[in-house]
């Protein structure tokens, strides 16, 4: 059984008296310990389809499955234990006024979970980080410092799937690697699922086991990491976008 399942999924926006469909009939589903890559260029619907499983956009039609389960509205805090998102700006993804200490024992807090101390000590050593770093503030902080409490903040409550929406594209090139190989390590050390939104097949290469292709709210081609390396795209959108990511890679 797969541990996401999205099916015929929907999402339409209304705004100024118009409709738009960002989200068309997309299914797709995630096996346990699998990482998933949805890519396609900007406006194709992709970081839409990670806010509408965690409830912060309306679904219009279609479902979605957790571990066999309907997500319910509004999300509670059985999904949170399960579903955790990284968002792609770790700039403002943090509250500029709490101390790093304060974000990361938030999500305890909430559950009624002790022994923050030791969690919060234990959390940053996870992302590679110092334990002095927990009295620091957002803006004392790099933006892959950023990003590595932003992810152990997300690992708090020791979910099973981790939402990942472009986490990289905001932080310079040297610092990407880093993060996705941390990514990565944590996956294979935690048993992690993964549902990773990117628009460069470079990255989802590196980091994805299947991936799903989107153009304008739609499904255009599924394919395996071994598609990428042989180039055995049967669309020609698909085609195009492997050929754009690869020239920025020249």
């Amino acid at each position: 059984m797969a541990l996401i399942e999205v099916e015929n999924l929907s999402v339409v926006f209304h705004t100024h008296g118009a409709a738009v469909r960002a989200v068309d009939g997309v299914t797709l589903s995630v096996g346990a310990r699998e990482s998933y890559g949805l890519v396609g260029e900007s406006g194709s619907g992709k970081s839409t389809i990670l806010r509408a499983i965690c409830g912060l956009a309306p679904i219009s039609g279609g479902s979605i499955r957790i571990g066999g389960e309907p997500v319910v509205s509004p999300r509670g805090r059985d999904f949170s234990r399960k579903v955790q998102m990284v968002f792609q700006d770790p700039y403002a993804s943090l509250h500029p006024r709490h101390t790093i200490d304060r974000t990361l024992s938030e999500p305890l807090a909430i559950h009624g979970i002790g022994d923050s101390d030791a969690r919060v000590k234990q959390a940053l050593d996870d992302v590679g980080l110092p334990g002095n770093f927990r009295f620091r503030y957002p803006h004392q902080l790099s933006g892959g410092q950023r990003q590595r409490v932003a992810i152990a903040r997300a690992l708090m409550l020791k979910p099973e799937i981790l939402l990942l929406d472009e986490p990289t594209s905001a932080l310079d090139a040297s610092v990407q690697a880093e993060t996705l190989n941390l990514l990565s390590r944590l996956r294979e050390e935690r048993g992690l699922t993964f549902l990773m939104v990117s628009h460069d097949l470079a990255v989802i290469d590196h980091m994805c086991d299947r991936i799903l292709v989107m153009q304008n709210g739609k499904s255009v081609e599924e394919l395996q990491r071994a598609d990428l390396v042989n180039v055995a795209m049967k669309t020609d959108y698909a085609r195009s976008l492997f050929s754009a990511s690869a020239d920025r890679m020249l």
